[in-house]
């Protein structure tokens, strides 16, 4: 199992996020420490977790470096049918592997006398107390369970990023299972194991259907953005897409679209039953900060100065979490702000993800580019002229169109929409 904290992520993300994972990993003192000091604090703490911890923790992964280890190795309890094991990287060996996949299984404690003990008198207890409760993930992969939603609590529960790897947890997801209680220099109990998902039990949802493989259809639900800019009005009436529709919003530099992008974010913002996410790659710093004053504060947020395999990662990081909501039967929308300097096969990677599944859910991509990518079911193409003269709506017309319209907006919608491309192209 790699290490959920990476000296490059951290480096990159704000203050604030390292104060959050500092709180959470039981750091000492952080709010003292400069933000080199605090990165280093971070990852002594996350390698105190890891270390000699994959050999005999269950996924019930243990926050600080001091916490015990479990009395007797953890036994393997009943594996999801139908799950493969995924093949690892790097040169570590076989034992080492194997004992990496027992970590992100789900398994139990071995109840030793000791433990036994514990849970007579009432102390430490084992897996006698059950929580339920709903998810709320971290941004370094881990979570908690939520007691009492959406505040937080002392008594909610830790969740492993191992074990929200392993059952596909998202963000509003309402699990149960057994907790232990917190171990020495652990701020809060955590989850031995899931036993069930939005109320089915975990092995279940585990045994779905792989993304890719799930039936999708053409997007045939328009969504109503009802902004009164008018290149998003223009956007709505003349470019429209739907739940599950792969856009791309294109233009030369300085053609509006990072600004168009914001403007849809908060359109769709606070719809309920719509997980809406932004991720941010390759954009200025003052850009982001616009953004994190936004309705739509960013999932990830990588400045243009980071590697493409750095604003890569972000990305696939934001789609792998709207992934999960749709293959769950929710609706998801992420926003991304900007594919341009990721590469191009990681960039085609993320807008192909988007798709309207077949009596399902949905995710919806939309993302800024220079140009388009190929595989979009809209095109939005914006004219950098035309924006710098302050001609609104700067939507190109004839660079941009909607594949098969007439299931968004109805046979006369289309004709509506073929006649401006074509007066569009007859005055260009």
């Amino acid at each position: 199992m790699s290490s959920v904290l990476d000296r490059p992520g951290l480096e990159k993300s704000p203050l604030a996020d390292l104060h959050l994972l500092a709180s959470e990993l039981g750091v000492e003192n952080f709010r003292r420490l400069r933000k080199a000091d605090l990165i280093d604090a971070l990852l002594d703490r996350q390698s105190g977790i890891d270390t000699g911890a994959d050999d005999v923790e269950t996924e019930a992964e243990a926050e600080a470096p001091e916490a015990e280890a479990p009395e007797a190795e953890a036994p393997e309890a009943e594996e999801p049918k139908g799950r493969p094991r995924r093949g690892r990287r790097g040169g570590r060996s076989r034992a080492r592997r194997d004992t990496d996949e027992d970590a992100g299984r789900d398994v139990e404690e071995e109840e030793t006398p000791r433990a036994r003990s514990r849970d007579r008198d009432g102390d430490e207890g084992g897996e006698d107390k059950l929580a339920e409760g709903v998810v709320e993930l971290l941004a370094n992969g881990s979570g908690f369970v939520r007691l009492a939603p959406p505040e937080p609590t002392d008594d909610d529960v830790y969740i492993s990023a191992a074990q929200v790897k392993r059952c596909e947890l998202v963000s509003g997801d309402r699990i149960s299972g057994p907790v232990r209680s917190p171990r020495r220099s652990e701020r809060f109990p955590s989850l031995v194991r899931v036993d069930t998902i939005n109320g089915r039990p975990a092995d279940e949802v585990a045994e779905g259907t792989r993304f890719e493989d799930l039936p999708a259809a053409f997007p045939s639900e328009r969504f109503e953005l009802g902004s009164e800019d008018p290149t998003v009005k223009a956007i709505e009436w003349l470019t429209p897409f739907g739940k599950g529709s792969r856009v791309v919003i294109a233009g030369g530099a300085r053609s509006g679209k990072s600004e168009a992008l914001k403007r849809i974010a908060a359109a769709l913002a606070g719809r309920d039953g719509l997980e809406v996410s932004v991720v941010l790659s390759g954009v200025r710093p003052e850009e982001a900060a616009e953004w994190s004053d936004g309705p739509v504060a960013p999932v990830a947020s990588v400045s243009f100065a980071a590697s493409p395999d750095a604003q890569a990662q972000a990305v696939e990081q934001a789609i792998e979490q709207g992934r999960r909501v749709a293959a769950r039967g929710g609706d998801a929308v992420v926003l991304a702000d900007t594919l341009e300097y990721v590469s191009p096969g990681a960039a085609r990677r993320a807008l192909a993800a988007a798709r309207n599944i077949a009596g399902g859910g949905s995710l919806t991509v939309i993302a800024t580019a220079t140009e388009p990518l190929g595989g979009e079911t809209t095109v939005v193409a914006l004219d950098a002229t035309m924006t710098a003269l302050g001609r609104f709506p700067a939507l190109d017309l004839a660079r941009s169109g909607t594949l098969r319209p007439e299931l968004l907006v109805g046979d006369k919608g289309a004709e509506a929409i073929a006649k401006a491309r074509a007066e569009a192209s007859a005055s260009a």
